[in-house]
């Protein structure tokens, strides 16, 4: 009878033993998988992310060589070489470089010397430097546009050189150079945990958050290749040698991912960067993760065991350990609060890091707002230039009108000239202080906004536009009413909505844009109509989703970016065909 009484004790003892090791270490592996993919998820959602911004960067900066070869004041300089125009355009070019962020802005002539640079005057100044050995150079004279990333040979700075030739009538006459540079980008990514990387098509990294791994590869380079392209200059002195990344398998890479710092694991995440060879690498940390979930699953697991083995415990020995299973029982649970508890101060350290996670997405998203209304400005940069040059140019008249009256002896003329050029300055004012405010981060808060000076800076952006296009624009705004919104981000809307208009109506001779605004009791329904084609059908569902344009060049960025405006301002955007496109902006209307 004893041995009878003990022997289902020890069977109960292994199986218990089998069952909570068999449960750890089932456990222990879905957790890793679990932790895995979705480690694999979040670094494609962040390489999405990070594509997103290059590309806005790149984009940004591509349309300025195109709308500076077109500039009159850079036809001028290279046609005259006059030393006054030179330094005038010295200072154009800085403006602007600062503006968009560019790196340099340069113009160099039919035979590749530097005639003006945003850097003139400078230590590092480009005025005066022969680039004809360049690739962006000949291939720019070639075929008339060029892409080329190198290091720079005099700041030492690497960067996408985008060029334009710039053609006259006995031939061509220069090649503009716009340089962008990646510090930002680089500096942005540093801040997040996955190590983030730039390779070309020769799989050499161009951008990189690690310093250390900028100009390695992440593939063997040829001893002969690698000494053609240090004779280029193209990676300077750079010994291109492999990246520190080593691959373990199940989808696993080794890297040191910093200086001095022992290898780690990771997963990795790569993408095509869009209208480039590049492609864009997110590695992703494994540790933090994975550890975290494993832990969680084999609590959960074990949890769950002692619970089950607790009761079949209990129903078999009841009778005879009554009084010793309620102390257990009182063990096991004081073992499983303190565990929850535990488990809890995880789950607190994790919220606090999807929080953090979280801001510095939103952070990603407003420079995405900023780089779009960078992107917009660069469009418009021409036309503002234009606007300007009129008053400009009538400046200098009255100018030497009031002096000849001076010489004249008749105060009364020249007064009137001079208060006349007083006019013409302020008009220039007011349209470099609204371009300078539409480029002004905003400070995202809601409050109370005139809805006629938001349409008004709208339309002094696109005005040239509007004239050059020889657009009819019918506007009914009979009384001004104040909405809830942040000016220029609802003057951002305004300017999207008309651009995309003005791009609708290319070529038409008898384009007319109608521009109205409805007050009702609570809010405004402002609506802008064209006379085009209308919407294609199979874009018209998706139209307010990222990357859906009708563009050859667009983004499918700038409607998103208005909608999700929109929405911050308590309203919302929509759009139909009525005989062309028609978009209405609802906004709630404030006292």
């Amino acid at each position: 009878m004893t041995a009878e009484r003990r022997w289902p004790g020890w069977t109960l003892a292994l199986l218990a033993a089998a069952t909570l090791i068999a449960l750890d270490r089932g456990a222990d592996y879905a957790g890793e998988r679990w932790a895995r993919s979705n480690l694999v998820a979040a670094a494609h959602a962040a390489a999405d992310l990070r594509i997103s911004a290059l590309r806005s960067e790149i984009e940004k900066q591509r349309v300025l060589p195109v709308v500076l070869a077109q500039d009159p004041d850079v036809r001028a300089a290279l046609e005259s070489r006059d030393a006054g125009r030179l330094a005038a355009l010295d200072a154009k070019l800085r403006t602007l470089a600062e503006a968009t962020r560019a790196g340099a802005i340069y113009l160099l002539d039919a035979r590749g010397l530097t005639l003006a640079a945003s850097n003139a005057g400078t230590p590092t100044s480009f005025v005066g430097t022969d680039y004809s050995f360049r690739p962006y150079y000949s291939r720019a004279m070639a075929d008339g546009a060029a892409e080329h990333f190198a290091l720079g040979t005099v700041s030492g700075k690497a960067g996408l050189y985008l060029t334009r030739r710039i053609d006259g009538a006995g031939g061509p006459l220069g090649v503009m150079v716009v340089k962008a540079e990646f510090e930002a980008l680089e500096t942005e990514w540093r801040r997040f945990a996955e190590p983030t990387f730039v390779t070309d098509d020769r799989s050499i990294v161009l951008i990189a958050s690690e310093p250390d791994w900028r100009f390695r590869a992440t593939a063997p380079i040829p001893e002969e290749r690698r000494a053609e392209l240090r004779a280029s200059l193209q990676f300077g002195a750079a010994p291109l040698d492999l990246l520190p990344i080593t691959a373990v398998g199940d989808g696993l890479v080794r890297a040191a991912a910093s200086a001095g710092a022992g290898a780690r694991s990771f997963v990795e995440a790569a993408a095509p960067a869009p209208t480039t060879s590049w492609t864009l690498h997110v590695l992703a940390p494994t540790a933090p993760s994975v550890a975290l979930a494993r832990t969680a699953a084999r609590a959960s697991a074990l949890l769950a065991g002692v619970l089950a083995l607790g009761s079949v415990g209990i129903a078999v020995s009841r009778r005879r350990r009554l009084a010793r299973e309620r102390a257990a029982q009182g063990a096991a649970r004081r073992e499983l609060e303190e565990r929850v508890a535990a488990r809890t101060l995880e789950l607190r350290a994790e919220i606090d890091e999807r929080r953090r996670a979280e801001a510095a997405l939103q952070d990603l998203q407003d420079e995405l707002v900023q780089a779009s209304k960078l992107a917009v400005l660069g469009q418009i940069a021409a036309s503002v230039a234009h606007e300007i040059n009129q008053p400009v140019a009538a400046i200098r008249t009255f100018a030497d009108n009031a002096r000849t009256f001076l010489d004249r002896a008749q105060p009364g003329p020249a007064a009137d000239n001079l208060a006349t050029i007083a006019a013409l300055t302020e008009r220039i004012g007011a349209i470099t202080g609204e371009l300078r405010a539409f480029a002004r981060k905003t400070k995202g808060v809601v409050e109370p906004v005139s809805l006629r000076a938001a349409v008004d800076g709208a339309l002094l952006l696109v005005g040239h536009r509007l004239r050059e296009q020889n657009v009819a624009l019918d506007l009914d705004l009979a009384d001004d009413v104040t909405v809830a919104g942040e000016r220029v981000r609802l003057e951002q809307v305004f300017v999207n909505l008309l651009q995309n208009a003005l791009d609708a109506l290319a070529g038409r001779p008898d384009g007319r844009i109608a521009l109205s605004a409805a007050v009702a009791e609570t809010s405004v329904v402002v609506t802008v109509a064209d006379n085009g084609p209308g919407l294609p059908d199979a874009v018209m569902g998706a139209l307010f989703m990222p990357f859906t344009t009708t563009k050859p060049a667009g983004l499918g960025l700038g409607l998103v970016i208005s909608h999700d405006i929109v929405a911050e301002f308590g309203g919302r955007l929509a759009a139909e065909n009525r005989g062309g496109a028609v978009f209405t902006v609802t906004l709630p209307r404030l006292a």
